[in-house]
């Protein structure tokens, strides 16, 4: 548990699905003092009295942005008061058609990456204010298939397992590629796959899930709360262990990646 006289606080993304419930969870009853981001209200609302009833921790409450939208993740960190410790990137969708935001961008890519990639941009500063800080950016070992030439599946026929994919590629990449900026800041940032859980995402690409939602929070948490998540940056890990990833490596792609995602303003 973090001492009460030092509490720290933590911004959550994806808090009303399985592992993001999950890592609330754990957040909480280490003592944090933990925002949630939702785009719907009643999900929202029920997600903070089940933390704070399990938890036995009341300084839960949530903020209302579609992380798909960049004025609204501009509008979250305008009105955020106070510091910031920790930033965990977890929200993610897989819709099975291809769909398209009130701005025109493909949703799962400004959900997956530009969501993860606006929150980090917006917060920078705020947690520079709170270092040491860092950051959880939730990816998948189930990852590849980046097209920079097509992003959004414009010209290529669209599979919500193939955008999926290009997504945590990309949420892998930006980790590393984030790492080189906010080190002088005192901000650390790692990827990592949570683990395979039975959910909505899941479901939506046609798997199941062998773990529960509170062995698939553990990695991220770990990374979030403990010494490695704080030394290490611009890493990737499974199962608490650090994993070479290939797509980090290609520091080229990683820095085409960076410079296309700052194109969306």
């Amino acid at each position: 548990m973090l001492s009460s006289q030092t509490p720290k606080t933590a911004l959550l993304t994806g808090a009303t699905g399985a592992i993001g419930g999950a890592i609330a969870t754990q957040l909480a009853a280490q003592g944090y003092h933990l925002v949630l981001v939702a785009r719907n209200h009643r999900k929202a609302e029920a997600t903070v009295v089940r933390v704070v009833q399990v938890s036995g921790n009341p300084h839960v409450r949530y903020e209302l942005a579609d992380l798909s939208r960049r004025a609204e993740i501009e509008s979250l960190a305008d009105r955020w008061q106070g510091p910031l410790h920790l930033l965990v990137n977890n929200a993610a969708i897989t819709p099975r058609t291809r769909q398209e935001t009130h701005e025109g961008i493909e949703l799962q890519w400004a959900t997956n990456v530009l969501g993860y990639f606006w929150m980090t941009h917006y917060f920078h500063s705020i947690l520079k204010g709170g270092a040491p800080a860092r950051i959880v950016d939730v990816a998948s070992y189930w990852a590849g298939g980046l097209d920079l030439s097509d992003l959004e599946f414009k010209r290529r026929r669209y599979s919500n397992g193939a955008a999926y994919r290009q997504s945590k590629q990309a949420n892998r990449m930006l980790a590393a590629a984030w790492a080189l900026c906010l080190a002088p800041d005192g901000i650390t940032i790692n990827a990592c796959h949570p683990g395979d859980v039975n959910s909505t995402l899941s479901n939506n690409l046609g798997f199941g899930g062998s773990q529960t939602p509170e062995q698939g929070a553990d990695t991220p948490v770990w990374l979030a709360t403990g010494e490695t998540g704080g030394d290490a940056s611009g890493g990737y890990f499974e199962d608490r262990r650090a994993v070479r990833c290939p797509f980090s490596q290609d520091q080229e792609t990683v820095e085409a990646l960076y410079v296309a995602c700052l194109k969306y303003g």
